[in-house]
């Protein structure tokens, strides 16, 4: 399916989805949900078929939770969120295990984060699908960690259930030559609630598309991102979220930094309001803080809306250096510009890194922008991958 809506610079097509992959013929670099994505540096993950390639698995799962798998043909592997370009529609297609399902069973409350790790272990083209199956009214945190090397292309399908509320946080500190290309499908019901925080930090290449569906009244998607890139990587992330039913809330804040010659990042954010959508309250915001030439950030908010009748709706982008006045007054302090260099960033991430909300993990993403900062992108990887006890 696709649908077309004039927004600015013209008409374009701001939703696509489909489990046939002759809906997304293979992509020139011509097309608006391709133009900035370096097509030569996904070999193997846009025209490629069945691999032996694996990521290994070790999980942390509190008392309640479980992780099952689901054989490929199972019709339930057709309830999730349709994918939304090319590479999702040829992970499902060619993840011949079929998926691995992590079930939250309703009302439940874990009391420690669900942590997922997937390492990989070699450059193989891997197709994977997972799906996080999350049943009413429950409340639970989830943590999916990426590390090692391999060519990834996968598909996360979140179902989260009428009235549960989840903090899903994903983090990709792979090796840095590693590609990831994934779409994350999010179906949220009667008011129910996602808090969806995306770390990005190694990689040659990784582009996640995140989209958000309500199917009820009440639900509410707090959309937020952190991304530090290198010279030469390419650091893509493109949102579309779907307000389709009424009194329905989403935020979308954004984050990231560039050092490096080569450095690129691309943030894509679509907010549609649809005719039935009344009551809607839509926010998204992405900034970008250049810190050393030779850098590139692309950003495009767009919002579509069909109805005058909703609470509030905005979206703001900004990119530029530091600010001088800052780097100043710290100086002026007797702290020396490459420290108060560091404050500054630090603060620029402090706001999202604290809203996660698990203290293990904040640790070791402050620590891993310190790296980062320090000009040790392969120690930054080291702590933001560790694993803890």
């Amino acid at each position: 399916m696709t649908e077309t809506y004039t927004i600015e610079g013209g008409p374009v097509e701001l939703h696509r989805s489909s489990f046939d992959v002759a809906d997304f013929p293979l992509p020139t670099g011509r097309e608006e949900d391709w133009r900035f994505t370096p097509l030569d540096r996904l070999r193997g993950l846009l025209d490629g078929g069945p691999s032996d390639g694996r990521l290994s698995w070790t999980t942390d799962l509190p008392e309640g939770v479980e992780l099952t798998t689901v054989g490929a043909g199972d019709p339930y592997l057709r309830s999730v969120p349709k994918p939304v370009d090319r590479v999702g529609v040829l992970a499902l297609a060619n993840a011949t295990d079929g998926a691995v399902v992590l079930r939250v069973p309703a009302n439940a409350e874990p009391a420690a984060p669900a942590v997922i790790r997937l390492t990989g272990t070699g450059g193989d083209v891997v197709w994977g699908h997972v799906i996080l199956d999350i049943g009413a009214n429950a409340q639970v945190s989830v943590v999916i960690e990426h590390s090692g090397s391999a060519r990834y292309a996968g598909e996360l399908s979140v179902l989260v259930g009428d009235g549960a509320k989840l903090k899903l946080v994903s983090v990709q500190g792979w090796d840095s030559d590693a590609v990831h290309v994934q779409h994350t499908g999010v179906r949220l019901g009667k008011d129910a609630s996602i808090a969806s925080t995306q770390i990005t930090l190694g990689g040659d290449l990784v582009r996640f598309v995140e989209t958000v569906e309500y199917t009820g009244p009440g639900g509410d998607a707090e959309m937020a991102g952190l991304y530090i890139a290198d010279a030469g990587q390419h650091q893509e992330h493109r949102l579309f979220v779907d307000h389709s039913a009424p009194k329905c809330r989403s935020n979308v804040t954004y984050k990231g930094a560039l050092q490096g010659e080569g450095a690129h990042t691309v943030w894509v954010g679509d907010v549609l309001i649809r005719a039935t959508a009344e009551g809607t309250d839509t926010y998204e915001m992405n900034r970008n803080l250049v810190l050393t030439d030779g850098t590139r950030a692309d950003s495009v908010p767009n919002l579509e809306i069909e109805t005058g009748e909703i609470v509030g709706a905005g979206h703001a982008s900004t990119t530029g250096r530091f600010d001088d006045e800052q780097l100043f007054y710290l100086q002026a302090r007797g702290i020396s510009e490459e420290e108060a260099r560091r404050l500054v960033v630090r603060g620029f991430f402090a706001e999202l890194i604290h809203k996660i909300g698990i203290p293990d993990l904040q640790d070791r993403l402050l620590a891993a922008i310190e790296a980062e900062l320090g000009g040790e992108p392969e120690a930054a990887i080291s702590a933001v991958t560790e694993e803890h006890a």
